[in-house]
């Protein structure tokens, strides 16, 4: 009988999450029931896989809205409904155009309900078309109405779940208004008597209508949806058939093997055959064939990849060339990739520059089919942040209240509105808010993916269904994840500009020759690895020096335990305490000496996750899995990491193991499983941190100019040409004849590209460059008047930048010559066949000015490219120390002057906030602070600069670094 439900993916206007709906269904009774969400299907497969636990019909279907006016509903009597409804949906989403008043269909496989208030004429209603009667409309239906009663049923809104939830609805729609709550109309928001109720009190309301009951109950029957959940949906064959999947995976992956392993490693060759037989049986051939066709395309079009993911365990992948990492050489866990049970394939996060991942979509839709391919959706929720900052809105506060609000962390009980945004806050939290784009995910799928979801196209131009991870995984669309990384652009141009410059071709993938490289060990050991990909951060640079790590296998798990699960549980601590001291090593059970031997008994990869549960705990391999993605929170909705807890408890009680021993080994398992990585994925993280340890380390100029032209990287740009200027480049400031838009290099000297002026128009900039390439150097100002035609102000700027210098005119000449003779050309004047003669000025000799130049680079630039501590009154340095100095001052108080770098936040145990901070000193060594709760609220930060600081010399692990106790902030000296 209910035929018009929503869920709050009737973003901003339903409040029912869909478990809470078909839960109070169950609860009251009902047999049947229809999700109509307002212009979205994005919860349909959950809340029919719900129905059916419940032993609940489920329909599914949309409500058609324009803003405020409700069109009509569809009603999808069949999948291939459910399809015509969803093709729709996606072709007016996709154009951004107003859904018409009348379906532009007739389709038998689809119920259009109009409401009472917005019917056509009954005499035209086609065969499929019904009029829809709320409770309070019962009254005005006229007698020859009535005589009709076959178009008419029961339309019953659901929207909310009781008084609480409808103010909550209410301020919904005055968010999705931007508008006060009090500004709302009647026609904003539903009406006050849209909750869910028990079956027979509405029967009941239309007792006197039989027809109208009789209608709606032809209706519900006359409506069925089919899903086979977790069924493999994904594109069937690569070829035409199974049979030629496994052939042609089995042909890539013999001589693949030949290759790596060599034709006669009879080892690797037993490995390939034991993984293809299981890839058959699981029917993965596509899959893996997928994955390799993209990378042999990307291949051929010069586009660097990495390959991780829990797919870099099998050897298979490994012939195929889809990841560089060896399993057999690492002894990766085969089960963590791929077990008899598993039903999902395993995953293959394939990582491209971010200039090339685009090309690898487009690619993807032109060989399978724009039907057939999609990215992957995903919902933004609201947070406490956004949630203060809407509640403040809709209540009407000030923007400075609101702010404060936002960073505040207890609420005054006798303020009103402070009251009201606790309260509706509170009810707000995990509320979808919008459809988004997942980061990386990838749907191929055999069906049109119509079947599934509706497809929008938004702003990234690529068609993305509405459906998240977990909604996709539960209906058996496994994703690819394709990733941007900025730290390939780093290798990728690093060695185009080496051949460039230097004249030498790099082999990048020759890996094993870069691990055995002592000069490599030796950078890694000292943590000079600024720029260098995951391995740049201070708290990784921290640990790297605190293992002393020198070697692969180590910098493979540094890559893992730094993830903040393993470093929050202590256990990073313990890794490194044992990793020097073997004697320390303590192992909770004999058991885990077995399973954990290699790291020390720490629990390190993902894979030690499921190696334990099996193992120790005797949860079955699949169960494992499981339990390592719940852990992640990918099942916690679903009580599935509730279930395999107790299950964990259950057999280790069996197994007579202490209750003590039990606990402590789930609490490290829970601590980090959701932080962790595969260990595949950590090899390939390293050798990824490898080459481009490599390319620092022997080409440190070219390295340093591709990670500042590809704009990533843990820090602010000017900290890349900071060390670039450290290894040897000589940086020169922008330049009108030498620059080009983005950073170049020719042996040591490199040009800063016109890309960093602030306020330089990118049109103008791209011309400049163009203009000089096609007609050769600017000769002079004149010339460049003449042939550029620049506006005053984009003038300005590239001469008080100095990029005219090679005129042999100082700034203040230029700007006064540019600004004051009135010989600009319009690019509107007469072309005239001759150069226009010059004006000559008679000005006075300008003074020279340091500091001013040093300004106009912070102006323009936002940094100095030269020596930074030139802004600094050299009268601070008095009585600092540097970092060098640190090892022979351990325990002292001591003074040191600090340029800031980054700050991270956290809070302790007690939720007070402290500060790691990182700073450079007078020479240009980087220092590691420590602001502890007191001294930061005393000390807080101020912006970036300079700064004095007072503290305590502190090391751990023959890391050395200040616990700030005073400091205060200094100025430039200009």
């Amino acid at each position: 009988m209910f035929l018009n439900c929503k869920t709050w993916f009737s973003f901003h206007y339903g409040t029912f999450p869909t478990k809470e709906l078909v839960e109070r269904a169950q609860l009251l009774g009902l047999k049947s029931m229809a999700l109509t969400n307002i212009n979205s299907t994005a919860d349909c497969w959950d809340f029919v896989l719900k129905c059916q636990e419940a032993n609940i019909k489920p329909i599914l279907g949309v409500e058609i809205r324009n803003e405020n006016e409700l069109c009509y509903i569809l009603l999808a009597k069949n999948n291939a409904g459910l399809l015509a409804i969803q093709s729709f949906l996606s072709f007016y989403k996709q154009r951004k155009l107003n859904f018409p008043k009348k379906p532009p269909f007739e389709s038998e496989d689809i119920w259009v309900i109009y409401t009472y208030e917005n019917h056509p004429e009954i005499q035209q209603l086609g065969n499929q078309e019904l009029i829809g009667l709320r409770r309070e409309d019962l009254t005005k239906l006229s007698w020859q109405e009535h005589i009709h009663a076959d178009c008419w049923v029961i339309l019953h809104p659901v929207t909310y779940q009781d008084k609480t939830a409808y103010d909550l609805h209410r301020i919904l729609r005055a968010i999705a208004k931007n508008t006060l709550l009090s500004k709302l109309t009647k026609q904003d928001f539903a009406k006050p008597n849209e909750t869910l109720v028990d079956e027979e009190t509405l029967v009941s309301a239309f007792a006197r209508f039989p027809g109208v009951i009789s209608k709606t109950m032809q209706v519900v029957k006359s409506c069925s949806i089919e899903m086979e959940f977790h069924v493999d949906k994904n594109k069937k064959y690569f070829t035409a058939s199974m049979e030629g999947d496994h052939e042609l995976l089995r042909k890539l992956a013999i001589e693949g093997c030949k290759i790596r392993y060599g034709a006669k490693n009879k080892k690797a060759m037993e490995r390939v055959e034991k993984e293809l037989t299981i890839i058959k049986q699981s029917e993965f051939n596509s899959y893996f064939l997928i994955v390799w066709d993209m990378l042999r395309y990307a291949n051929e079009q010069g586009f660097y990849h990495v390959g991780r993911g829990s797919g870099a365990n099998s050897v298979v992948a490994y012939c195929l060339r889809i990841t560089d990492v060896d399993p057999m050489k690492l002894d990766l866990y085969f089960e963590r990739f791929l077990n008899p049970n598993r039903t999902s394939p395993p995953d293959f996060d394939i990582d491209f520059s971010w200039k090339d991942r685009d090309s690898i979509f487009e690619y993807l839709f032109m060989r399978y089919g724009r039907q057939n391919v999609s990215l992957l959706g995903m919902y933004t929720t609201f947070q406490r942040r956004a949630i203060v900052r809407e509640l403040g809105k809709v209540f009407g506060l000030p923007k400075e209240e609101i702010d404060e609000l936002v960073h505040k962390r207890e609420w005054s009980a006798e303020d009103k509105i402070q009251r009201w945004i606790q309260k509706y806050g509170a009810m707000l939290v995990d509320f979808p808010s919008n459809v988004s784009v997942h980061a990386a995910g990838v749907l191929i799928s055999e069906k049109p993916l119509n079947q599934y979801g509706v497809l929008e196209l938004p702003p990234k131009g690529f068609l993305t269904l509405h459906m998240d991870m977990f909604e996709a995984d539960r209906i058996g669309l496994f994703k690819f994840d394709i990733l941007s990384q900025r730290g390939l652009g780093h290798i990728k141009d690093a060695l185009e500009l080496v051949l460039k410059n230097k004249g030498k071709h790099i082999d990048i993938h020759q890996v094993d020759r870069f691990l055995e490289d002592p000069k490599l060990a030796q950078m890694i050991q000292k943590a000079d690895t600024i720029g260098c990909f995951y391995i740049e951060s201070p708290a990784m640079r921290q640990l790297l020096g605190k293992l002393k790590c020198s070697d692969y296998i180590t910098l493979v798990a540094a890559s893992s335990i730094i993830r903040p699960g393993v470093a929050q549980s202590g256990m990073m601590k313990q890794y490194i305490e044992r990793y020097h001291d073997r004697d320390k090593i303590e192992y909770l059970h004999p058991k885990m000496k077995e399973l954990l031997e290699e790291t020390f008994g720490v629990m390190v990869y993902q894979e030690d996750v499921i190696k334990v549960a099996h193992h120790f705990g005797g949860i079955s391999l699949e169960e494992a899995d499981i339990l390592r993605r719940a852990m992640s929170g990918k099942y916690r909705s679903e009580n599935k990491f509730e279930l395999m807890r107790e299950k964990f408890f259950a057999n280790c009680k069996l197994k007579g193991y202490e209750d003590s021993v039990t606990a402590e080994v789930w609490r490290q398992m829970e601590s980090f499983g959701g932080y962790s990585f595969a260990k595949g994925h950590s090899a390939s993280f390293a050798v990824e941190s490898y080459q481009s340890l490599y390319l620092k380390t022997y080409f440190p100029c070219e390295f340093y100019v591709a990670v500042i032209n590809n704009f990533g990287g843990f820090y602010r740009t000017e900290f890349y040409f900071h060390e670039l200027r450290r290894n040897g480049g000589i940086i020169e400031l922008p330049c009108m004849n030498n620059s080009d838009y983005l950073t170049n290099i020719n042996g040591l000297q490199v040009y800063v590209g016109l890309i960093h002026l602030q306020g330089l128009e990118q049109e103008f900039a791209h011309q400049i460059v163009e203009e000089r390439q096609k007609n050769g150097p600017y000769k002079n100002l004149n010339d460049i008047l003449q042939r550029l035609h620049p506006a005053p102000e984009q003038l300005n700027i590239l001469i008080r930048i100095g990029a005219l210098r090679f005129t042999g005119l100082d700034k203040k000449t230029l700007l006064w010559e540019a600004n004051f003779r009135n010989k600009r050309t319009e690019k509107d004047d007469p072309i005239t066949l001759f150069e226009t003669e010059e004006v000559k000025f008679s000005l006075p000799e300008f003074e020279k000015n340091r500091m001013e130049d040093l300004r106009d680079e912070l102006d323009l630039l936002g940094f100095v490219v030269g020596d930074f501590y030139e802004l600094l009154n050299k009268e601070h340095l008095n009585g600092s120390i540097l970092v060098k100095q640190l090892p022979n001052l351990l325990g002292q108080q001591i003074k040191v002057i600090g340029r800031m770098v980054t700050l991270k936040e956290t809070r302790t145990i007690k939720n007070e906030r402290m500060c790691f901070g990182t700073f450079l000193d007078v020479e240009g060594e980087w220092l590691d602070t420590v602001h502890f709760p007191p001294v930061l609220r005393q000390y807080p930060f101020q912006g970036s600069g300079f700064y004095e600081l007072h503290g305590r010399v502190m090391e751990e692990f023959g890391v050395y670094s200040v616990e700030v106790t005073a400091m205060r902030k200094l100025g430039y000296n200009l």
